[in-house]
């Protein structure tokens, strides 16, 4: 993802993560054959900055559709393909159908492999519903025997997974690959900003605009949380204050449902049941707007890790994922009427008493679930596991459970973020003593348990971390 900022008097730009995905790209366009990838994710995740570092010194054809007619459409792309071929002549004439445009590209003289890009493509379909029938057409007939790479791009996950990879689709079966753009990592948060931060600093301006860039980007100045959070979305003329109704209204037709669901996991209802009985509404009319918020990224349903059949498993809680989702739905969207008032300081007041507590210490347990990953992947727990998560009875619950389902070695974590005082002793101990509650391999089992802590530890729990194998401080 492509950010600026200022530093002296300079504006720089820098290109955050998207490695992986640079590299698949890259991968398909140095393939001897032809390819057609299919790029989707959110508004605001960073496709077109990804598009933009892929087609450093490419030959690339970049057509940004919209919701104009087709034929408006047409044109547009007509003329992007004259300026890209420099062929002032079919500037100037009518050109009736799509495919006489692609013949046009691949019958030019091409010294490189030449990459088209339709940004924003769910709209074409959108305003002709044979649109995907059409390029399957030039696709198969026109496209995929030529020294060609296709990038199919859009922001609306719904129409664009209908349009290109649905088995429904006339593309189905086309595409060589596929990338659903998801947020930037923790991990590489802290590369947006060029001034140097602490890490709850960057915890705490994480925990409002998750990894999207383009929030990311509205927050990347020297003022403390809670002035951003006034200037950036409590501000009536700000593109975030009412960011959700956007996101959704393009996704989703009824709108206010999707809204009331969310708003109550949001006030903490997070079994079916109790979102149920919340909203007055029948669990089996609710399963397929929760499968439908699942699929857009904005809530995930979890289970204890070491549920055995996770899909029949009755035991399932909802949890928004989406941190500025999260936030929103916990600050602004009850408090509208104070804010659409001018009465700014009340909802200000409410956020600064809840923030940490309610929200931050939430979005950390999963910053240590990341590094919890990574501590995996680099083999610096003098064990491994292969599945990782949450896990919880009727009367406790644990932040982090790994369990390697190939061996017995099991491993219990806590993440603290307590801002007034270090983690001691207890901790450990409550934890050891839920672990027990743990089902699992009890008796054969190999235990480790691990802490996180953003302000540090206690002098007696380090050096009981030096006297016990078992305990790891992160």
């Amino acid at each position: 993802m492509h950010t600026k900022a200022v530093e002296g008097e300079d504006y720089m730009e820098k290109f955050v993560d998207r490695i992986n995905e640079l590299e698949f790209l890259n991968k398909e366009y140095n393939k001897m054959e032809s390819s057609l990838v299919i790029l989707y994710g959110r508004r605001r995740i960073g496709k077109t900055s990804l598009i933009k570092e892929f087609g450093k010194n490419k030959d690339m054809i970049y057509f940004l559709a919209t919701e104009e007619s087709k034929i408006q459409n047409r044109n547009m792309f007509k003329n992007i393909v004259a300026d890209n071929l420099k062929n002032a002549l079919l500037s100037n004439i009518i050109v009736e159908n799509w495919d006489e445009l692609f013949k046009i590209i691949v019958q030019s003289n091409i010294n490189s492999k030449k990459v088209i890009v339709i940004d924003e493509f769910q709209y074409l379909g959108k305003v002709n519903s044979s649109f995907p029938s059409i390029f399957q057409r030039i696709w198969d007939e026109i496209l995929k025997d030529k020294n060609i790479m296709v990038i199919l791009c859009g922001s609306l996950i719904n129409m664009m997974e209908s349009q290109t990879l649905n088995y429904n689709s006339p593309l189905y079966g086309r595409r060589t690959g596929q990338i659903k753009l998801k947020q930037i990592p923790f991990e590489n948060y802290k590369e947006f900003f060029y001034d140097e931060m602490t890490e709850k600093q960057l915890i705490e301006k994480y925990a409002v605009t998750g990894g999207v860039p383009k929030y990311i980007e509205s927050f990347n100045n020297k003022n403390n949380i809670y002035t951003e959070i006034q200037e950036c979305i409590m501000n009536k003329q700000s593109y975030l204050y009412d960011e959700p109704t956007f996101l959704l209204q393009n996704e989703v037709s009824e709108i206010g449902s999707y809204f009331s669901i969310i708003k109550s996991i949001a006030a903490g209802n997070r079994k079916l049941g109790n979102i149920s009985s919340n909203l007055s509404v029948s669990p089996t009319n609710l399963s397929k707007y929760l499968q439908t918020l699942i699929n857009l990224d904005i809530i995930e349903r979890e289970v204890p890790i070491t549920e055995d059949n996770l899909e029949k498993s009755k035991k399932g809680q909802y949890k928004i994922k989406d941190n500025f989702i999260a936030f929103w739905f916990q600050f602004i969207y009850p408090n509208k009427a104070f804010l659409e008032m001018g009465e700014n300081e009340i909802v200000l007041d409410k956020i600064q008493k809840n923030f940490i507590d309610n929200h931050v210490a939430f979005v950390y347990e999963e910053i240590c679930k990341e590094k919890m990953w990574n501590l995996n992947t680099n083999g610096r727990l003098c064990m491994t596991f292969s599945k990782l998560g949450r896990w919880w009875n009727s009367k406790q619950e644990i932040d982090l459970v790994g369990i390697d389902t190939n061996s017995n070695n099991i491993i219990f974590g806590e993440c603290k973020y307590y801002t007034n005082k270090q983690v001691d002793i207890d901790v450990f101990y409550e934890l050891k003593d839920k672990a027990k509650s743990v089902q699992w391999k009890n008796d054969i089992r190999n235990e480790k348990y691990i802490l996180f802590s953003i302000n540090g530890y206690t002098s007696r729990l380090k050096q009981l971390a030096k006297d016990k194998e078992e305990l790891i401080l992160a």
